[in-house]
């Protein structure tokens, strides 16, 4: 027996559902990662690329970057803290810098 074909409804419905998964499934990284330690400035990871929990004092940063408008870190505006993409399982504060800054795209 063939199954039913798809009616324009239902193959909107599913294309819907396919559409939000990335969404869905980033909200709950997110949620995670809101869980995590802050990083430790004496870690070696953050030694590693000069990470300091306050840009003001890092030599070499250009005035204005931090890691709230830094590329890679992926913690939500306005926040204190957030997760980075360099240290997994861990958060970094929003008003640190590392030597891995790069402009937000």
């Amino acid at each position: 027996m063939n199954p039913p074909p798809l009616s324009r409804r239902r193959l909107l419905r599913l294309a819907l559902a396919v559409s939000l998964a990335p969404v869905a499934a980033g909200r709950a990284r997110a949620a995670l990662a809101a869980d995590a330690p802050l990083l430790a400035v004496e870690a070696p990871e953050a030694q590693a690329v000069k990470y300091l929990e306050d840009a003001r004092q890092a030599k070499g940063a250009t005035p204005g970057s931090n890691c709230a408008n830094c590329g890679l870190y992926l913690g939500p505006a306005g926040s204190a803290q957030g997760p980075c993409q360099l240290f997994a399982g861990k958060q970094v504060k929003a008003a640190g810098w590392c030597t891995a800054w790069a402009p937000q795209m």
